[in-house]
């Protein structure tokens, strides 16, 4: 039986601001090689369509970053992987106070959720409150937090 995976929040309109950025980073990276090697022809077209299929990869990934729900388990879809775990495999969702070190400074970075497995390891979510998807939706990010753990908690009681 094949497994229906829904996304239980809408993605925020930043995704497209980074796709566009990318696209702007890519054109010029593409740019800045045919000056700096002289490229003429089937190179140029070689460059630009190699640069274009990786843009094309990237923007498909990072609109379907997330966390996806379903009646067995959890998928977490990143940029470069993606994980599938079953409910069972699953201890705890919690929030974790992420931070980030620079120097002898410690920056606090705001909150994410961490899946955290039976068998003691870790796995990051795509989800932080601070992200695009929850910057300027603080209740969407603890809505999204809460339907985890509820769902979670729900396959615990079957």
């Amino acid at each position: 039986m094949d497994e229906t995976w829904t996304r239980p929040y809408p993605p925020g309109p930043g995704r497209w601001l980074v796709i566009a950025w990318e696209a702007a980073a890519l054109a010029f990276l593409a740019w800045v090689t045919v000056r700096q090697f002289d490229l003429t022809g089937h190179d140029v077209k070689l460059v630009a369509c190699s640069l274009a299929a990786i843009w094309v990869i990237g923007a498909h990934r990072i609109l379907r970053m997330g966390a996806y729900v379903g009646a067995t388990g959890l998928r977490i879809h990143g940029l470069l992987r993606s994980r599938t775990m079953s409910w069972r495999e699953v201890a705890h969702v919690r929030l974790h106070r992420a931070t980030q070190r620079v120097g002898p400074w410690e920056i606090e970075t705001g909150m994410t959720v961490l899946i955290e497995r039976r068998d003691g390891s870790l796995v990051n979510t795509e989800l932080w409150a601070k992200g695009i998807d929850f910057h300027a939706r603080p209740s969407l990010f603890r809505a999204v937090y809460q339907e985890l753990r509820a769902r979670h908690l729900a396959s615990q009681n079957r």
